[in-house]
């Protein structure tokens, strides 16, 4: 985190990029809204590194040990901190979600992972405190309130949206966000707001935006190597036999090593896919790298999560789109959530799951109004749901199926 700050600073200069932290605290963040494009390299990344300072911060209060859920939410909300995440607008969620726990009688540690993840409606809490006309405290307090109840509400949701998708979707809490959005954005449109779409999409890849996740992910995968020598290379053969269904802590299940390679050589790959198609390095598609890195120790891996990539690559030929294009360049990062389907029902599944996932995400953005940042985690939510259903009805039917 110290690194982002530092590399923030040397891109921009101290105070540009302190001044454009602040501004960003207090600027729209629906999708898709690249904080690189509206205030630079230098303030996105100190405000990336504030959200990941308040979630380790938060991990500590909570006494909770490092794991692959913990290592994935940090590095999610690092990611998305580059485009829709600020600690103000990710704070009164927080809050909500505690509140919540105090009144079932749960540790904040129990709902930890709630919490963390549940900060994809940060725009939710932005949209409210600048987009609705409001001004001056009241703006404030009101967008504060407004996170608060949206927090409280959370972990119901998120525990009843998990049986829907049986944990074949990685992004569970972005099911659960998608449908709470739904909810909020109807709720708005009868109040007759109308939501315009954003497409604030930084474009001319820089040498520190290009070479970012690549260095991160050769540090990993050294840090792997050295802790774990011969034994993390076996883990991450090992890891590569897990289906990935949730929850599959790689951490605990094999090692922090294997993990920590398994997680450098996503970065990898997925960096070396972008300079392939000659895509955009920008806060969306580093913030989604950076995602499924943490993912990496948390249910994704090289083996489950091919053949739902090349799912969406086939979607997006078949029905003409271009590679490069945000929605479909972000939907072929983000489909990982569904490698859980291949892992567990082969390589056909992961093909049709992805197929399917890129036809629906271009849908499911608009139905809640840009407020939930884990739109490919609400459309491979209810990808996931579909294919399970069917998959379980079929099984009923035939004790053959596997």
């Amino acid at each position: 985190m110290s690194s982002f700050i530092i590399t923030g600073i040397v891109a921009d200069g101290a105070g540009r990029a302190f001044s454009g932290f602040l501004d960003l605290q207090f600027r729209p963040a629906r999708l898709i809204s690249d904080y690189i494009y509206e205030r630079g390299i230098g303030a996105s990344l100190i405000n990336a590194a504030a959200v990941g300072i308040t979630g380790l911060i938060l991990i500590l209060i909570a006494k909770v040990q490092l794991s692959g859920a913990t290592f994935a939410a940090l590095f999610t909300m690092m990611g998305f901190a580059l485009f829709g995440k600020t600690p103000v607008n990710i704070l009164p969620i927080i809050f909500g979600v505690y509140l919540a726990g105090k009144l079932v009688g749960k540790t904040f540690s129990e709902y930890l992972i709630i919490a963390l993840f549940g900060t994809a409606l940060g725009p939710l809490v932005s949209m409210v405190t600048v987009e609705l006309g409001l001004t001056g405290l009241s703006a404030v307090a009101v967008g504060t309130c407004a996170g608060i109840a949206t927090g409280f509400i959370l972990p119901a949701i998120a525990v009843s949206v998990l049986h829907f998708h049986q944990g074949y979707s990685l992004y569970n809490l972005g099911l659960s966000c998608g449908f709470f959005a739904l909810f909020a954005a109807a709720l708005f449109r009868a109040g007759g707001y109308t939501f315009e779409g954003l497409m604030l999409w930084h474009t001319g890849n820089s040498a520190i935006l290009i070479f970012m996740v690549p260095l991160l992910s050769v540090i990993l995968i050294l840090t792997g190597l050295f802790s774990g020598g011969k034994k993390g290379l076996r883990d991450l053969a090992a890891i590569q036999k897990h289906t990935g269904r949730l929850p599959s802590d790689f951490m605990d299940l094999e090692s922090m090593e294997g993990a920590l390679i398994n997680s450098g050589l996503i970065g990898l790959i997925g960096s070396a896919y972008i300079l392939l198609i000659g895509g955009d390095f920008n806060g969306p598609t580093i913030g989604g790298l950076l995602t499924i890195m943490g993912f990496g120790a948390f249910g994704t891996h090289l083996k489950n999560s091919w053949p739902v990539v090349i799912g969406v690559i086939a979607a997006s030929l078949v029905f003409g789109k271009s590679l490069t294009a945000p929605g479909v360049l972000l939907a072929v990062i983000f489909c990982t959530t569904l490698a859980p389907l291949a892992g567990a029902f082969g390589i056909f599944t992961g093909l049709i799951a992805g197929f399917i996932h890129l036809v629906l995400v271009h849908q499911t953005g608009s139905w809640q109004g840009g407020m939930n940042l884990y739109n490919n985690g609400f459309a491979g939510g209810l990808t996931a749901t579909l294919i399970v259903s069917v998959i379980a009805w079929y099984r009923s039917r035939n004790s053959d199926f596997k």
